[in-house]
């Protein structure tokens, strides 16, 4: 039961801790494709920490919502909410700090459920206006624990979405009736390197050449990403067979959204890095 002295009061860092730490086992559990039931940890919450059932789904959504800005997965059933308490971005960065961000960047121990490409395939996302208005607490959060540079250094990761592409792809194919094309896709990164400018060779129905380009992120469709100033060469190169494709919310539920050049009608491309020697 809540308490009503509480209703309507700031939260204290001991109760956001409480909860995020749940947050996470839950979190674990869907990602672990182990069963759990949100209706029971939100009522042992409620009875602990003495908050409403409406205040406790709120913050639930909060944390989704900072999990997603830091291009980590999220409990699926909780949609974020971005009406923030700056304290909460104390308690995940607490929580992160101390070891939780590891299991949460990891690579599924077990295949990724491959759905009907028409499933895989969505719109890429509105173009979004309000990240330059995120509280600055939120703001130093996402330099610390940086989705980019992480998703970057992820090479399990990024192999692990490749070869998903490379499995659509042929799936594709051979729903168009061309199975011969789909004899034919190649993992391009794993065969010849990285230095193609793309990382799978696959065809269109049609049978024009598909080079494909694929970044991957445990994180939402919006989590940035780094582009090789090669792959915008080769994309400026082969406008007509070039894509990149945007694989999100690999852990749980993959999807993609495809970009094709000139790459700077869509995407806000800004210089990160510089190649530097002596003079």
């Amino acid at each position: 039961m809540a308490d009503e002295e509480k209703i309507g009061t700031t939260w204290t860092d001991e109760e956001l801790d409480v909860i995020v730490s749940d947050y996470f086992v839950m979190l674990s559990k869907e990602l672990a494709g182990e069963p759990y039931v949100k209706s029971h940890h939100s009522a042992i919450l409620m009875k602990q920490i003495g908050r409403t059932h409406r205040s406790v789904e709120f913050k639930h959504q909060n944390i989704s919502a900072v999990l997603e800005e830091l291009g980590l997965p999220w409990i699926q059933g909780y949609k974020p909410k971005r009406n923030y308490q700056n304290a909460i971005f104390g308690a995940i960065d607490r929580y992160l700090s101390d070891g939780g961000e590891r299991p949460l960047v990891q690579t599924p121990s077990q295949p990724v459920y491959l759905a009907e490409a028409g499933q895989v395939f969505i719109e890429p996302p509105p173009m979004r206006t309000d990240v330059a208005m995120r509280p600055p607490r939120l703001e130093k959060l996402v330099k610390k624990f940086d989705p980019v540079a992480r998703d970057f250094r992820n090479r399990q990761l990024g192999k692990a979405g490749e070869e998903f592409v490379l499995e659509v792809e042929r799936r594709q194919l051979i729903t168009f009736n061309r199975a011969d094309l789909a004899r034919k896709v190649r993992w391009v990164a794993a065969e010849d390197g990285d230095g193609a400018g793309y990382d799978v060779l696959s065809f269109t129905a049609e049978g024009r050449e598909r080079l494909i380009e694929v970044k991957t992120t445990n994180g939402s469709a919006r989590t940035p990403f780094f582009l090789t100033r090669n792959e915008r060469e080769v994309a400026e190169a082969r406008a007509d067979a070039w894509r990149l494709y945007r694989v999100h919310l690999f852990a749980q539920k993959p999807r993609v959204f495809s970009v094709a050049p000139p790459l700077e009608q869509v995407l806000s491309l800004q210089a990160e890095t510089w190649r530097a020697a002596p003079l």
